[in-house]
């Protein structure tokens, strides 16, 4: 080996980006004064391209593979550079890295509800959430519109961005179809392909392509599930006297497990009549030839009975009461209650004295 063989082997480079970081999008190979020597090995591994960057203009891109950087191979950049017949020397660009590999599991959602209309169930609002692919398509594009003058560039910067664009279209296409909220979940891998669809041309523009885009849930308010929940165990039970029964028998054992609170006794006695009812019934169901038990048959129900009035009574300067008409017969019989004693009820004017009035006056014997 020669020593200009030997100077010339030193004067060749390595160009390459040994990605270690899972987020990064964009790395620009940096060296003192971007200087590249003619000759210089590019190396692009499988997921990158490599974009030539000449005074902030694009010019060559190179794929993965082992490239010898020379005249022939670099057309743009000679052009622009005027190299009619080839450079010796070491020239300036730089070079800027392109991952175009897949990110995946990146999670989008609605901020704030969307309200849409329901032809079953009216206004509605409603939360979407789900997971999105992206890569970059065009590395010229995505370097021009995006990365600028970056050395780096992860997919965090862009992150929030894309998944703005994604709620907005997602929103429209919600609002363009006929689907009943009940139906969507049947829907969401359609949902996510129209919604992708139709965001494509605008992330195109920004060199960018989504491979995919998850549904993973379309969210009711809360109160609106609860609601839907009910009405779906009343669909179940179909049967609501049987429902009420099971009730009334949860409401019993309830009360049972309670002794303290006078819940015993009351589940005693409704336990008993309930076991009466289905005794006689079973009785009937077994004689034979006999019919199968019925209900009794519902006859009027009479309204219930008008409370009798109360009169509150003066002792001692202080009312007690009410009591009603049996009470204050008792009351009458204790001599606790006297024609001058002072009494009151509901529409009277005033306290007046036992004796003027009729209801009480009549417990004395005499009437005034």
């Amino acid at each position: 080996m020669t020593l200009r063989d030997l100077i010339h082997g030193e004067l060749i480079d390595v160009i390459e980006w040994i990605e270690d970081s899972p987020d990064a999008m964009v790395w620009r190979f940096s060296r003192p004064q971007n200087e590249i020597k003619n000759g210089a090995q590019l190396i692009v591994r499988p997921g990158q391209i490599a974009v030539f960057v000449d005074q902030g203009t694009v010019a060559d891109v190179f794929g993965p593979g082992r490239h010898e950087l020379a005249t022939s191979n670099l057309p743009v950049l000679s052009k622009l550079r005027g190299w009619k017949y080839g450079f010796e020397s070491p020239f300036k660009a730089d070079v800027v890295f392109v991952s175009t590999r897949q990110f995946p599991s990146h999670k989008w959602g609605t901020k704030t509800p969307v309200t849409l209309v329901d032809h079953e169930l009216g206004p509605i609002r409603l939360r979407a959430y789900g997971t999105y692919i992206v890569r970059v398509s065009d590395g010229k594009t995505f370097v021009t519109q995006l990365v600028g003058a970056n050395s780096i560039f992860v997919i965090d910067q862009i992150a929030d961005q894309i998944r703005d664009m994604i709620v907005a279209r997602f929103a429209e296409v919600l609002g363009e179809d006929s689907i009943s909220i009940l139906q969507l979940a049947s829907k969401y891998s359609e949902l996510g392909d129209r919604a992708r669809t139709q965001l494509a041309p605008d992330l195109a523009q920004l060199g960018l392509e989504l491979t995919r885009l998850v549904v993973e849930s379309i969210a009711l308010p809360d109160e609106v599930a609860a609601t839907l929940d009910q009405r779906t165990r009343i669909a179940l039970i179909g049967d609501v006297s049987a429902y009420a029964a099971l009730q009334a028998a949860d409401a019993i054992r309830d009360a049972a497990r309670n002794p303290g609170t006078g819940g015993a006794g009351a589940a005693v006695g409704v336990g008993i009549a309930m076991a009466g009812q289905l005794a006689t019934s079973a009785a009937a169901a077994m004689k034979p030839g006999g019919p199968p038990p019925t209900a009794p048959p519902a006859g009027p129900t009479p309204p219930p009975i008008p409370p009798s009035p109360g009169f509150f009574v003066a002792v001692d300067g202080k009312a007690q009461g009410p009591f009603e008409i049996a009470a204050l017969r008792g009351r009458v019989a204790g001599g606790l209650l006297t024609a001058d004693t002072l009494v009151w009820r509901d529409g009277m004017a005033q306290w007046t004295a036992a004796s003027a009035v009729t209801e009480v006056a009549a417990l004395f014997g005499t009437q005034k």
